[in-house]
């Protein structure tokens, strides 16, 4: 198929983009890395009158240290994460989750904003957003405001972002000396989206847990933090009757939803099983 017609305007600064998006409203849809957007057009499942190109604002672009934040724009492309030694050095869980999205053309040219804006409880960035406690800068007409990522996603494919807002970056707290963090997932064949998935962080001293946060991937209508299991392994040590507590609890608070492949209770099997091999992990 092919797009119905629109009319495409190459934004040159950010106040056009707001004044636009007001002008237009629900007919105007943003471009970024176009990953998820130009395929949308194509199946005409989504049929603006204006798209809007944000690809030429240098504002949006790169990642930085801000003082105790590593600062990511909305234009970073996946692949630019990816490689990134200060990513990896002050957020290893995203240097983790990156070669898991897609394949190499795609993380060439979608986007970090584009991913947490379009919100797909089965993509990676939105799981590392919750599991590492981040922050989404937003900016519209009336200025800046900032989203903690426990509030940010809303439901399925929707977010806290107001109609004439774009993210403009993502704030992520910086690793400390003590922070572990780990993903995991798993996928029929690697580049698809995860059956399950599974991003972690947590500070560790002694084998011991405290403060973890568990944000699965696919398995409801937004990421999903696994509250009452972080309880329970919050301030234990990371022994065998630990971790059998903890996948018990968390197979008993889950509710996945079903995928055309796999059944509530695959997946609920599946979770508990990506659990305990991570927290193995953190043991080591």
């Amino acid at each position: 198929m092919k797009a119905a017609a629109f009319d495409y305007i190459k934004a040159h600064s950010i106040t056009q983009v707001f004044d636009l998006l007001q002008t237009h409203g629900d007919d105007a849809r943003v471009l970024a890395g176009g990953q998820t957007l130009m395929a949308t057009l194509n199946m005409r499942l989504s049929e603006p009158a204006l798209v809007i190109d944000i690809t030429g604002l240098a504002a949006l672009r790169g990642i930085e240290q801000r003082g105790d934040v590593l600062r990511i724009g909305a234009l970073a492309t996946h692949t630019q994460i990816e490689q990134s030694a200060l990513v990896a050095r002050l957020a290893p869980l995203l240097t983790e989750a990156a070669p898991h999205i897609a394949h190499r053309a795609i993380r060439n040219s979608g986007t970090w904003g584009g991913s947490l804006a379009y919100a797909d409880p089965a993509a990676e960035w939105p799981a590392c957003l919750l599991a590492l406690g981040g922050t989404v800068v937003a900016q519209g007409p009336a200025g800046e405001r900032r989203i903690a990522a426990d509030d940010f996603f809303t439901g399925l494919y929707a977010t806290a972002l107001q109609p004439e807002e774009i993210i403009i970056a993502s704030e992520l707290p910086i690793a400390t000396e003590h922070q572990w963090q780990g993903m995991l997932q798993l996928a029929r064949r690697h580049g698809d989206y995860a059956i399950v998935g599974l991003a972690a962080s947590a500070q560790r001293q002694g084998g011991v847990l405290r403060a973890p946060r568990l944000a699965f991937m696919g398995v409801g209508i937004t990421p999903w933090r696994a509250r009452e299991t972080e309880a329970v392994l919050d301030g234990k040590t990371l022994d065998d009757a630990t971790l059998t507590r903890a996948v018990a609890a968390l197979r008993e608070e889950i509710e996945p939803l079903p995928d055309l492949t796999n059944t509530p209770d695959t997946k609920r099997h599946l979770a508990g099983v990506l659990l305990q091999r991570l927290l193995a992990s953190a043991r080591t």
